[in-house]
C-alpha cells in the first residue's frame, strides 16, 4: 500500500461547516454559489444511500468537480491524485465523515481518483457535481488497482 498524504490532495478542499441550533432547530448551510471552492457552479444534486460496510471504489471525472456531503451515518472517503502534473500526484488521502465527525463538505477535483467505505449505520451522501450525467465523466478503475495500492478490507490501527 502507497503511504497516505499527511496534507490534502493539491486541489482538495475541506470546508468546515457552522452549526447554528437553538431550542427549535438546528440550521447547516453546506454550499453557496459565493463560496470560493464552488467556482466551477452547479450541475446536478444527487443523493446515495449506502448499507453498512459498503464499498464503492474507484471512480474519476476527467473534468467534472464533486463536492460530497454526508449528514446521515458514517463514512471514510479516500482519494488517489491521478494528474502528473500535481504536486500531490500518486498520494493518497483518507477523510472521515459523518453524524460523529465534525461537519464538512469536501471539494474533489477532476482527475482525482474517490471512493468510499461505509463505516457506521446507513450512511446518506449528498452530492453536487459541476456538470450533468454523462458517460464520458464516469471513469471507472478496480477497486484494487496495483498502482493506487490501496486496501479497502484494511481495519485502522490498534491504538
Amino acid at each position: 500500500m502507497r503511504p497516505l498524504t499527511p496534507a490534502p490532495i493539491a486541489g482538495v478542499i475541506i470546508k468546515p461547516l457552522v452549526d447554528h441550533a437553538d431550542e427549535r432547530q438546528a440550521f447547516r448551510e453546506i454550499i453557496r454559489v459565493t463560496d470560493d471552492f464552488f467556482g466551477e457552479g452547479f450541475g446536478q444534486l444527487s443523493h446515495a444511500i449506502m448499507l453498512p460496510g459498503t464499498i464503492k471504489a474507484w471512480h474519476v471525472h476527467p473534468t467534472q468537480v464533486d463536492w460530497w456531503y454526508v449528514p446521515i451515518g458514517a463514512l471514510k472517503l479516500v482519494l488517489h491524485d491521478l494528474r502528473p502534473e500535481s504536486p500531490t500526484y500518486h498520494y493518497t488521502q483518507e477523510i472521515l465523515m459523518g453524524e460523529i465527525y465534525p461537519p464538512i463538505c469536501v471539494r474533489i477535483p477532476p482527475r482525482v481518483a474517490h471512493g468510499c467505505k461505509v463505516t457506521g449505520g446507513i450512511t446518506h451522501l449528498f452530492y453536487v457535481t459541476s456538470g450533468v450525467y454523462t458517460p464520458q465523466e464516469e471513469g471507472r478503475i478496480p477497486h484494487d488497482d496495483p498502482d493506487i495500492g490501496y486496501n479497502w478490507l484494511a481495519l485502522p490501527p490498534i491504538k
